[in-house]
């Protein structure tokens, strides 16, 4: 049976090895769940060959069809198969949660998705407008039976679910879980990881957090935040085609154009852990913020948006680059073993570290 436990045994995440990015101050949880009202959950698909699964990211758990909050999509390089950005660019905001699962399984959650929409709308498609599901994907085919089609619309209906039944603000669980059970990283096991930057912002405190799903990098070139490259104990020469998404969230406000100027700078924390977004790779990042929304039944002409001071954004764009850096590292340092398809297996980077290597180039 799928499991949908957001919090699995805890896990061991890339600050207990010292692998802390930049200067600012994570939030309480170093999760994009420091962002008041961002849910998460997951259900991990765990049977012999079958190593997949779904991870649900819910900005508010309210209706997000009826209170809509603004996004931005950033492609990085387009070799993916999502669904729904071409519309959060066009309309600059999200209606459903993001849906994270493999490549092939994108299809299914999507249908998942509008089928949850449709029973919390029923107008849905007819005395409104359809819906734009959004869902996001990595190919987990080296570990995982990606031809067995294993995820079903039951499996995207529990991971919401699961995210909906967290309370605000959960520790939620990172690694080979939910739609990171398969995916692989710089040769290692890859998966879920997720890092916070707190500022503050006319005297009050704001969140920016980041979740990947992180399938991506060549054998060999892991860098820490030191410089040093990690390989595993067997690179290969192997091109770069694996995908990484970047979810980010925040509750500083800003428009559509300055959310997209934000989370363009994931590139900046991928590049430092050593991608180059390679030919085969589907790098894309996308994000929302929870202080700008849209209303679907609106009725006034003019409404009124706050943004941020364009002089202060650089401060967004450190912590969208260190909490994305961050986060890739998070997700290769709460991995843990799986095997998969044809015995196949991925080295754990936790299993690599040596003592050395823990607190070297890092800070606290």
């Amino acid at each position: 049976m799928p499991s949908t436990r957001n919090c699995a045994e805890p896990a061991k995440r890339a600050r207990a090895f010292g692998l802390a990015c930049g200067r600012l101050t994570p939030g309480p949880r170093n999760a994009i769940t420091d962002v008041p009202g961002v849910r998460v959950g997951h259900v991990t698909l765990d049977k012999g060959a079958i190593q997949t699964g779904v991870t649900a990211i819910l900005p508010h758990a309210g209706n997000l069809y009826r209170d809509k909050p603004v996004a931005a999509a950033e492609v990085l390089n387009g070799f993916g198969k999502s669904v729904g950005l071409m519309q959060v660019e066009e309309l600059g905001a999200l209606e459903t949660p993001i849906l994270l699962t493999n490549t092939l399984s994108v299809g299914t959650a999507s249908t998942g998705l509008v089928r949850h929409a449709i029973a919390a709308n029923p107008d849905i498609g007819r005395s409104t407008a359809t819906v734009n599901p959004v869902v996001m994907e990595c190919n987990d085919g080296p570990l995982n039976d990606i031809q067995a089609l294993a995820v079903t619309e039951a499996h995207a209906a529990a991971a919401l679910a699961a995210a909906l039944s967290e309370a605000d603000g959960a520790e939620i669980a990172v690694g080979s879980v939910g739609a990171g059970r398969g995916m692989s990283c710089f040769g290692f096991k890859g998966g879920i990881g997720t890092s916070s930057r707190r500022l503050k912002l006319d005297g009050r405190r704001h969140h920016l957090g980041v979740l990947v799903l992180a399938n991506f990098g060549r054998p060999g070139e892991l860098r820490l935040p030191d410089g040093r490259r990690v390989a595993p104990p067997e690179k290969d020469d192997a091109p770069e085609k694996g995908s990484v998404i970047v979810i980010a969230a925040t509750d500083v406000p800003l428009d559509h154009r300055q959310l997209r100027r934000v989370i363009r700078r994931a590139g900046v924390g991928l590049a430092r852990v050593g991608s180059f977004w390679g030919h085969g790779s589907g790098d894309i990042a996308l994000g929302f913020t929870t202080a700008n929304r849209i209303d679907h039944d609106e009725r006034a002409d003019l409404i009124p948006l706050r943004m941020l001071n364009e002089h202060r954004i650089d401060r967004l764009f450190e912590a969208m680059a260190d909490a994305t850096q961050e986060a890739v590292l998070d997700a290769l340092a709460a991995a843990t073993p799986v095997a998969g398809r044809d015995g196949a297996s991925r080295p754990c980077l936790s299993d690599t570290l040596t003592p050395d290597m823990l607190t070297a180039g890092s800070t606290p």
